[in-house]
């Protein structure tokens, strides 16, 4: 059998899955309410039901193993409660002390810097209003990717995640995928 790789706009609201594994899940929606994929399809990594943007998928277990590495860059687009200082941006960079199930553990060094905000479809339910103070965005590269890792980041310096974007992993980027749609990619 050849395998098969697809980049999926993945929608807010979605889960990263295709089997519902829980009945507090049974109303979210999952990868395969989007399109009709192989049998053995499986998520390249996960973006929380919260989260948007790109995620592969493939039938290629050894593919799903190399893009989770920790060499693959993963590029995230975060809209943030609040306008961070250098010194926020540094404290990113450098890496955070976060927790996950009782244990801590440190995140390795990131790029993170403000960027201008990105055109991206609107979210079918809003952020925020802008009443409730400033937002910003932030480009956060990491080569990591542990329990919402991005989303404990920001909080963790003070500026809690309003929306988070996955655009990039590794050498694969969303480009013009419209949300819930997806396209098949050769494997680099």
């Amino acid at each position: 059998m050849k395998h098969q790789y697809f980049a999926f706009y993945k929608p807010y609201g979605t889960l990263s899955q295709f089997v519902n594994h829980g009945d507090g899940k049974r109303h979210h929606k999952l990868i395969g309410d989007w399109g009709e994929f192989p049998e053995g399809t499986m998520a390249v990594g996960r973006l929380d039901r919260d989260s948007e943007g790109l995620l592969l998928l493939t039938t290629d277990g050894k593919f799903s193993e190399q893009q989770r590495a920790k060499s693959v860059e993963k590029e995230y687009w975060v809209q943030v409660d609040g306008v961070p200082e250098e010194e926020q941006l540094v404290q990113l960079r450098n890496g955070l002390a976060l927790s996950h199930k009782g244990k801590t553990y440190q995140t390795r060094p990131c790029q993170a810097w403000q960027m201008d905000a990105p055109v991206i479809p609107q979210r079918g339910k809003n952020v925020r209003s802008d009443r409730h103070g400033p937002s910003s965005w932030l480009k956060i590269i990491i080569t990591e990717g542990k329990f919402r890792q991005v989303r404990k980041m920001t909080a963790k310096v003070g500026f809690p995640t309003l929306r988070l974007f996955r655009y990039r992993v590794g050498e694969y980027e969303l480009g013009d995928l419209a949300v819930g749609e997806f396209r098949t990619i050769e494997p680099k």
